[in-house]
């Protein structure tokens, strides 16, 4: 559609000196542009204030212009106009000054054409002028379409007001629905002005907070007043969440005026003004004690369920161990003169207390209670030492294959218990390949995951370590996924597995503060995937097999005396025989009070040996900063097998507060004490 008149069409020429403007005025008639040749400056201005499509001027005729004029037009252009100049500017030895180079960058829409120009060129600057000046044309037809569009949209709005005003009665018919609704479902209904903190409810909101009638008013702090003080915190930290992402969801218990405690559940939605600010929120309220009694039932029987599986397992595997020990040490009893006889039934029992010892670790490795003795380290390191075993591990039909990223970052592990989780892997990988599948891999590498890839982990993104075990075995389903990290839970044959290797694994890792990700194609194989945070500590020495159990067996030196805090009284009397055969001087004491009153005398004590868990409300690890306080430099052995607070467990294992695990024999006790007394001989 051409919506340009006649006189929109014109082109005006202002070049006043010579021929230009005959030849320019010439050279568009014949192309069929009308032309209007404008004498002076003051024409030019003139002619530019009636409609025109674009303007032909020459640089010394614009410096002849009135500036401020022009300026003023410039300006005075309506918002869809940016009228279009050809400038056929002055050949420059060199800049333009600025003067000139403003008034030309002034005019806005220009193409500025250096003489000499010909035909072809100055015909088609002018072609692309029009062309924009008729687009400007259509666009101010289009805004006209536009002002006409919306003054029909006001009728239309006036016209749409009044039918609103025709359903208000119907919207309040709704209204009345919804909240019968709500009531019939035991919800009630309330609307926040968090601005003046004052809430519209329905009857059910205040019924279910315990009123029988309605209250005269109802605030965020009414709430609050009603919530139990142990939960007030948590509703606390709901609304401040809900003001910023805009959803409320919160379960909370409530005490109502006669005393009794409800739970219940709160869900809404805020709405916030132009400028962010929330100033409202509403939503729903109901009653959910019946709702939380039944899924506390349920979670009750699940958990009594798991407990029955995990203390089946355990009896049936100690139960086989202490046939093994009741049975050789009954015979033993029987015939006491024959050594021989005595020495192989005592072994075979000291065997299967060993493999109990193991059992136990296993379970205290699941639950994460075992104690640690973590290092900052490369775990490149123990995986290269690891691989002569590895390999062993897989068997000569399994390739073992490291693949291991030279710019590793350190972690922060215990190095015993993760050389005992890959292990477990590579076994359990073996097995897997045992139907089909050549090739294991144990590959280490650097990821950083955010917070999506975490979301369900319970750790933080960031910066993390990687070692996988991947084997092409048969894979594993659904079924067996979902309870693979489960205690005593096994698809080998019957006296092939515990049931607690991957278990281990598994509480391990999150000891670690890592998490472990699994991938597996039934046919294709599995790829086990521990991850661990990257440390920042610096690395330590890296482990070797110099450790507590290399050092020679030694007696204890003149005099020295050890304090033995030990509850259990089978235990006590072993440990004090055993002291006694090293010829230490033993001071007993059967909770850690009575080792304080010993710690405050003035008789010799060279080393305490705790146990951690005692009765009395002070551990072994609280006993210890206690004795180093009344005896500055006093050492200390503490031992145990079982850590009822993980973060002590994490504590214990440091080098100032050195252990020894339970059970133990009186060589690793001999060790132990001599280590942590600095190896002096008698």
């Amino acid at each position: 559609m051409d919506v340009r008149p006649p006189a929109e069409d014109r082109i005006l020429v202002l070049a006043p000196r010579g021929r230009d403007a005959a030849v320019i005025s010439g050279l568009l008639a014949r192309a069929g542009h009308g032309v209007a040749v404008c004498p002076d400056g003051q024409a030019w201005l003139d002619g530019l204030r009636h409609p025109a499509a674009t303007s032909i001027v020459t640089e010394e005729a614009l410096n002849e212009v009135d500036r401020e004029a022009l300026d003023a037009w410039l300006a005075d252009q309506p918002p869809w106009s940016d009228f279009p100049f050809v400038v056929l500017a002055t050949r420059q030895a060199g800049r333009r000054t600025a003067p000139a180079a403003a008034l030309i960058e002034g005019l806005g829409n220009v193409v500025l054409l250096e003489r000499p120009v010909n035909a072809e060129t100055l015909a088609s600057a002018v072609s692309s002028a029009l062309r924009g000046r008729r687009r400007q044309y259509q666009a101010r037809a289009h805004i006209r379409e536009r002002e006409e569009a919306q003054e029909r949209l006001r009728a239309a709005n006036d016209l749409l007001e009044r039918r609103v005003e025709e359903r208000t009665l119907a919207v309040e018919a709704a209204r009345e629905t919804l909240a019968f609704a709500l009531d019939s479902a035991g919800m009630g209904s309330w609307d926040l002005d968090l601005v003046h903190d004052k809430a519209r409810r329905s009857h059910r909101h205040d019924a279910i907070f315990g009123y029988d009638e309605p209250l005269p008013s109802w605030s965020r702090s009414d709430f609050m007043t009603h919530a139990v003080p142990e939960d007030r915190g948590l509703v606390e930290a709901a609304f401040a969440h809900a003001v910023d992402s805009g959803l409320l969801d919160l379960e909370c218990r409530i005490r109502r005026p006669d005393g009794s405690v409800r739970w219940i559940a709160a869900k809404g939605r805020a709405e916030y003004r132009d400028d962010g600010q929330p100033v409202r929120m509403a939503g729903i309220v109901l009653d959910r004690t019946d709702q939380h009694h039944t899924e506390e039932a349920l979670r009750q029987a699940q958990k009594m369920e798991a407990i029955g599986q995990l203390t089946g397992g355990v009896a049936h595997d100690f139960n086989n161990l202490l046939t093994v020990i009741v049975g050789g040490l009954d015979m033993i009893l029987r015939k006491p003169d024959n050594l021989e006889r005595v020495v192989r039934l005592g072994e075979a029992a000291m065997g299967a207390a060993r493999r109990g010892e193991q059992l136990t670790q296993q379970l205290l490795a699941f639950s994460r209670r075992q104690m640690l003795r973590p290092r900052t380290l490369n775990p490149n390191r123990l995986l290269i030492d690891f691989r002569p075993l590895a390999e062993r591990a897989a068997g000569g039909a399994v390739e073992t294959v490291f693949d291991l990223d030279p710019a590793l970052d350190p972690i922060r592990i215990d190095p015993a218990q993760f050389e005992a989780a890959v292990l477990n892997l590579v076994v359990n990988a073996r097995d897997a390949m045992e139907a089909g599948g050549s090739r294991l891999t144990i590959r280490s590498r650097n990821m950083h995951l955010d917070t999506a890839a975490v979301a369900d982990r319970g750790v933080p993104p960031g910066g993390y370590v990687e070692v996988s075990v991947a084997d092409q075995g048969s894979g594993m389903g659904a079924d067996t996924l979902a309870r693979v990290f489960e205690p005593f839970f096994t698809t080998k044959e019957v006296g092939k597995g515990t049931g607690l290797g991957l278990s281990q694994v598994y509480g391990f890792t999150r000891s670690a503060g890592g998490f472990v990700g699994i991938e597996t194609e039934l046919g294709r194989g599995t790829t086990f995937r521990l991850l661990f945070p990257r440390s920042t500590d610096p690395v330590g020495e890296e482990p070797t097999s110099g450790g507590v159990g290399n050092l020679p067996l030694r007696r204890a030196a003149d005099g020295d005396t050890v304090l033995l805090v030990e509850d259990d009284e089978q235990v006590l009397g072993m440990a004090v025989e055993s002291l006694e055969e090293l010829h230490y001087r033993v001071v007993v004491a059967r909770n850690a009070s009575q080792a304080l009153i010993h710690l405050q005398g003035i008789e010799r004590i060279d080393i305490l040996f705790s146990d951690v868990m005692m009765p009395g409300g002070m551990s072994g690890t609280e006993l210890a900063r206690e004795a180093r306080r009344l005896r500055p430099g006093l050492k200390v052995l503490l031992t145990s097998g079982y850590i009822a607070n993980l973060d002590e467990g994490q504590v214990i294992g440091r080098g100032d507060l050195p252990v020894l695990n339970k059970p133990y024999r009186r060589d690793e006790l001999a060790r132990s004490l001599r280590m942590v007394l600095g190896g002096k001989a008698s």
